[in-house]
């Protein structure tokens, strides 16, 4: 949620701090940066001294970090908490699936975490409208402070409820530790084609969210209104996908549901190319089949993440927070380059394009996933 809630106060800040916009920006562009670079980290803090400490830690740090931005000075300093706020934040994302993996094997794992991530597809949808409510109703501070007592809420419960999981913990931490885990995953064949499958399959999104605003607004014509009401169609798809997950992983198991995801993924991009290639591109021609991958990337993730941690239970935390690392990462880069190649054009194809390359890609290593996996 304290991904999207901030986009609506970006004007708000620009004139509060008389800031120019490419610096507000920063705001989201390290949030994600810190995400990505702190949940190594997370996880293997979580295999050393286990997932509550350090999961109250976490939250600790979100609420303190968005209670002091409702008082800062400056820009510089509002992106400085923001990044504080995506390391404490983050914690929540990696032990989430690691507290899972402790819980439930690999199968009954995929069905938990597809039910979990549901909550991924809800907050991005009502985010930027609480967002926008708050920056309208009572400036850009509000929002800050609704993250505050969000994360103090979710710090009550989880100090009531969430008991220690992780039973074997490691005996060392450290950056020598550290990088012999990471070796270790990534001398572990599984775990490099779970974690690529998965990657490349939010890169698609991550992708399409990059360029969408500009094919949107520019080539479509469509209001930011209407841009938002019709994209919700994508996360409506992502909720189904994670829904199906969760009835039926432990029933067909994660390879099938991995492999189902990639296939349905790329169909429907193909049908964008056609669609926008014959000139008939529209909002409906857009985001119907976009539905469609949204659901794939449901069917696919929660397998792609459980199986990904489940290679090395021993290391669940540090194989968590790679993974989420690498989709993080990964999926940034691919945004970028969504936008960088639709710049100053009138043509969405490239966006179409990149996205086809990464689910060719992500049905590849889900195809290879099926041939080596026991």
């Amino acid at each position: 949620m304290a991904i999207t809630i901030i986009v609506p106060s970006m004007p708000g800040l620009q004139a509060a701090f008389d800031a120019d916009y490419a610096t507000v920006q920063l705001t989201l562009s390290l949030y994600l940066a810190a995400i990505a670079v702190a949940q190594p980290f997370v996880g293997l803090l979580s295999d050393r001294f286990g997932r509550r400490p350090v999961l109250l830690a976490g939250i600790s740090l979100f609420v303190i970090a968005s209670l002091l931005a409702v008082a800062a000075p400056n820009i510089e300093s509002i992106i400085m908490l923001r990044v504080l706020q995506g390391v404490g934040g983050c914690t929540g994302m990696i032990l989430g699936r690691a507290i899972i993996r402790d819980l439930y094997d690999r199968r009954q794992a995929a069905s938990m975490i597809g039910y979990v991530t549901m909550a991924f597809a809800v907050a991005p949808m009502a985010a930027p409208s609480i967002g926008g409510f708050l920056q309208e109703t009572y400036g850009w501070a509000a929002i800050y402070w609704f993250l505050g007592l969000f994360g103090l809420v979710c710090l009550i419960f989880a100090w009531l409820d969430v008991s220690e999981t992780n039973m074997k913990p490691t005996e060392s931490f450290g950056l020598g530790s550290m990088m012999r885990d990471f070796r270790a995953l990534l001398g572990e064949p599984e775990f490099r084609l779970y974690a690529a499958s998965g990657t490349l399959a939010s890169a698609v999104f991550f992708a399409f969210i990059g360029g969408v605003p500009f094919v949107s607004e520019v080539i479509l014509k469509l209001s930011p209104t209407t841009y938002g009401l019709w994209f919700a169609l994508t996360a409506l798809g992502y909720s189904l996908g994670n829904f199906i997950s969760g009835r039926f992983a432990q029933r067909v198991g994660i390879f099938r549901l991995i492999f189902a995801g990639a296939w349905l993924m790329l169909l429907p991009i193909l049908l964008l190319i056609a669609l926008f290639g014959a000139g008939l591109g529209s909002a409906p021609a857009m985001f119907i089949p976009m539905f469609f991958v949204g659901m794939a990337n449901g069917l696919c993730l929660p397998g792609a993440i459980a199986g990904a941690i489940s290679v090395r239970p021993d290391i669940a935390g540090a194989a968590s927070g790679l993974m989420g690392s690498l989709q993080t990462g990964v999926g940034a880069l691919f945004s970028a380059v969504a936008g960088a190649l639709l710049a100053g054009g009138m043509s969405a194809m490239p966006l179409f394009y990149i996205m086809a390359f990464a689910a060719v890609a992500s049905l590849i290593c889900a195809t290879l996933v099926r041939r080596i996996a026991n």
